[in-house]
This record gives C-alpha cells, sequence and structure tokens, in this order.
C-alpha cells in the first residue's frame, strides 16, 4: 500500500510545487488506512491547505488506492 500511496503522492507534487509548495508522505498506517502527511513550502502556511488536503490529496488518494481511509496533515 505505502508503495501506491507514494505513486499518487508523486503525481500530486508537480501540481503543489507550481504554487510553490510540496508534499512529503510521513507514515502509512495498513491497518487503519490513515496517511499522514506533511505540507511544505507555501502549502504548509495557506489558508487553504486544509482544502487541498481534502479535495486534492485526499480524494485522488482514495480513488486510487484501496484501503485508505484518511489523510492527516501533522
Amino acid at each position: 500500500m505505502k508503495e501506491q500511496v507514494e505513486q499518487v503522492i508523486n503525481q500530486i507534487r508537480p501540481i503543489l510545487q507550481a504554487d510553490g509548495g510540496d508534499i512529503q508522505l510521513v507514515s502509512v498506517d495498513e491497518s487503519t488506512g490513515i496517511v499522514k502527511v506533511n505540507l511544505q513550502g507555501r502549502c504548509g502556511g495557506c489558508p487553504h491547505a486544509q482544502l487541498t488536503l481534502q479535495a486534492v490529496v485526499e480524494r485522488k488518494l482514495k480513488e486510487m488506492v484501496p484501503g485508505v481511509s484518511a489523510v492527516e496533515r501533522v
């Protein structure tokens, strides 16, 4: 599961980098399906970071990686 999550994050990364941000995978809990990420750069302090996390990152991970239940920002 972790490899699949990393592949999807690598697809999302250029979108965030285009706005001066980035994303780092912190952990994947395969038993709960919770993925923890760190938003960096402009995304780290952006007021829209939670929206980006839910609308882009979480939606894409749930869509493409079976077993992902939630994405949390750390």
